[in-house]
């Protein structure tokens, strides 16, 4: 039953896969307020709202080709299975992965995540050894996210 739920809530991932081909379907954010972390990504980072269960315990956004997906921190069904979530312990800690989001106007977008409660780490500035021009925020749970333009190759300077 619920390996069927988890398919039906994904038919497009299903039809557009070819046999033998790995899918990345979703980024799981852990998150002290499920509810609360949809509403703050949809507003700081412009990603449109697909799903919120009814117990708030799960939600998702869409994002391209994958799905943002939030979970409680700690959940009875997962914690035993794989463990419990360990969290930086201060803002000087950097989580062991970090979402980067891509932008075609980065100082705009950095600008909208901290009016909508993103903590400014780091002001945009050009990358050139990357092609980018990069920002980095902390999301409402303390997780950092990169913001970033298109890579351009050296050629496009």
């Amino acid at each position: 039953m619920r390996q069927e739920q988890i398919h039906s809530e994904y038919p497009q991932d299903l039809e557009h896969s070819k046999e033998g081909e790995t899918l990345l379907q979703s980024n799981q954010i852990a998150a002290h307020d499920v509810a609360k972390s949809v509403d703050f990504y949809a507003k700081a980072f412009g990603y449109n709202f697909r799903r919120l269960d009814e117990s708030h315990r799960w939600g998702k956004l869409e994002s391209g080709q994958t799905t943002i997906a939030f979970t409680p921190k700690h959940q009875h069904e997962t914690d035993e299975l794989t463990g419990e979530l360990q969290v930086p312990k201060s803002d000087v800690h950097r989580p062991p992965m970090e979402l980067c989001f891509i932008y075609s106007d980065v100082d705009a977008a950095f600008k909208r995540a901290v009016e909508n409660g993103a903590v400014a780490v780091r002001e945009p500035e050009d990358k050139k050894d990357w092609g980018q021009r990069v920002g980095y925020v902390r999301d409402i749970d303390g997780m950092l996210v990169r913001m970033g333009s298109y890579v351009k190759s050296p050629k496009e300077d």
